[in-house]
């Protein structure tokens, strides 16, 4: 998603082009935050690698910063746009050269183009170990320590959010150390589904597991495609696994596995409910024909267009799905579960990094700390973003982008968001994709798909020390 490779984008193209001094205007305390504390340069102590920064981004002279983000769905694009507008126009001695590109696109050059000579400067950086681990194992971040500090972002950000963008310098522990990215939006994997498809059915949005597994039967016997999935490129597949095994393994064990951390175990019997769950799914044909050769984009067309009762996936699709559905789509949180409590797979969107080639970090800072302010927040709202931090704070949307402000609320404050499954090892995307393609294939069994999870967890944690 965030991403893990979990979250691509389709572009849209706004015309927001009137409303630029508006938002100007609306945003101009912006530049208070993207200042402070103070307009000189400051010297954080202690933490992180120990420098002087200029919190003052007026004072840096003429600067080009090249961004490369992956925001190039609908809402995400048109926020992108508004803050880009607005930050020039606060600083125009700052010229943002933005390169959007989608999630796949962005992965697939972002290795390269960080090792090259000519690297961008701030980029949204997969939180994974195969991405952002392996960056700052190279030193291809920076740190953003002295920044954080100067800028107040702890005030701003809970640790709880925090943690999915430190790491320990040398890349190796992940959830603590230092802060290498902030990222803008919350992100909660849950259920969509089809108001006209359940009210045909004589069924209410599902509270329990019970509930959600029995409406996927009678959908099934009534002659509707229970579930829709796209899993041809592998990763879709993981936010399914996910929800299942929320239902059958505790939280905290999720959480151990998914920042890839010694003291669990994939091939227990509670990850083996949870697989077998998946495959009892397959074999009851509850999922679209061929779905791992259905693309993800294309499965959530279909839902939209009516083939299909429930869509599990990420909260991003909600900007689209809502345009598209209108108020006939809604989004729940998996149901709790066996403690009473929801345990969804989420966290953040993808932070936004320094490079280590940044020409002026001291401006790319500033950047960063003006597109993720408290007021940018409310920027994201309302071009229907969910931000990740001050989400109660936001005028709540109606239809499908309300019930997932109130799911990633509920879930947050009595529930648990765990990390995406991939985070776990720089190889654990590949390797969980591939072998739950392999199960809902049937090539292998239950027992077989953990295996090949718990040695490559294994292989990593031998080589971690």
């Amino acid at each position: 998603m965030s991403r893990s490779p979990k979250r691509p984008r389709r572009p849209r193209i706004p015309a927001r082009l009137r409303v630029v001094a508006g938002l100007v205007t609306a945003l101009g305390v912006l530049g208070a935050a993207a200042c402070a504390p103070g307009s000189d340069s400051e010297k954080p102590s202690g933490g992180g690698d120990d420098r002087a920064v200029q919190t003052d981004a007026a004072k840096l002279g003429d600067v080009t910063l090249t961004v490369w983000d992956q925001e190039v769905r609908g809402g995400q694009d048109e926020q992108m746009k508004t803050l880009n507008e607005a930050f020039h126009a606060k600083y125009p001695n700052i010229t943002i050269n933005r390169v959007s590109r989608s999630f796949d696109d962005l992965g697939a050059t972002l290795r390269l183009a960080l090792s090259g000579n000519d690297a961008p400067d701030v980029v949204q950086a997969n939180n994974g170990r195969a991405d952002m681990g392996t960056f700052v194992r190279a030193q291809q971040l920076v740190s953003l320590e002295p920044w954080a500090k100067a800028y107040g972002w702890a005030d701003r950000y809970p640790d709880s959010v925090l943690q999915y963008s430190r790491y320990s310098p040398d890349g190796k522990t992940f959830g603590e150390g230092n802060v290498y990215g902030l990222p803008q939006v919350g992100e909660i994997v849950g259920i969509f589904y089809s108001k006209d498809k359940l009210n045909t059915l004589g069924i209410q949005p599902p509270k329990t597991w019970a509930e959600f597994t029995a409406a996927l039967a009678t959908a099934k016997q009534r002659g509707e495609i229970p579930l829709q999935l796209g899993n041809l490129d592998k990763w879709p597949a993981l936010h399914v696994f996910g929800t299942i095994q929320g239902q059958h393994v505790p939280a905290d064990t999720i959480t151990t596995l998914g920042f890839g951390r010694s003291g669990a175990s994939w091939t227990t019997p509670e990850n083996t409910k949870a697989a077998e769950e998946l495959v009892t799914w397959v074999n009851s044909g509850y999922f679209n024909d061929s779905p791992n050769g259905t693309d993800y984009d294309k499965a959530w067309q279909n839902f939209a267009a009516g083939q299909g009762v429930f869509l599990i996936a990420g909260s991003w699709l909600g900007p689209d799905l809502g345009k598209a559905m209108g108020d006939k789509v809604g989004f729940v949180a998996p149901p709790p579960g066996p403690d009473g409590k929801v345990a969804a797979t989420g966290g953040t969107g993808l932070p936004f990094t320094v490079t280590s080639k940044a020409k002026n970090p001291d401006a790319a800072a500033a950047y960063i700390n003006f597109i993720t302010s408290s007021e940018a927040m409310s920027t994201l709202t309302k071009t229907g973003n969910m931000p990740v931090v001050e989400t109660a704070e936001q005028q709540k949307p109606g239809g499908v982008q309300g019930d997932v402000f109130t799911a990633f609320g509920s879930t947050t404050e009595s529930g648990r968001l765990v990390p995406y499954l991939d985070y776990a090892t720089p190889t654990m995307g590949d390797t969980l994709g591939a072998a739950l393609q392999d199960l809902m294939a049937k090539k292998i069994n239950p027992q077989q798909f953990l295996q090949k999870l718990q040695d490559d967890n294994a292989k990593f944690l031998d080589g971690n020390g």
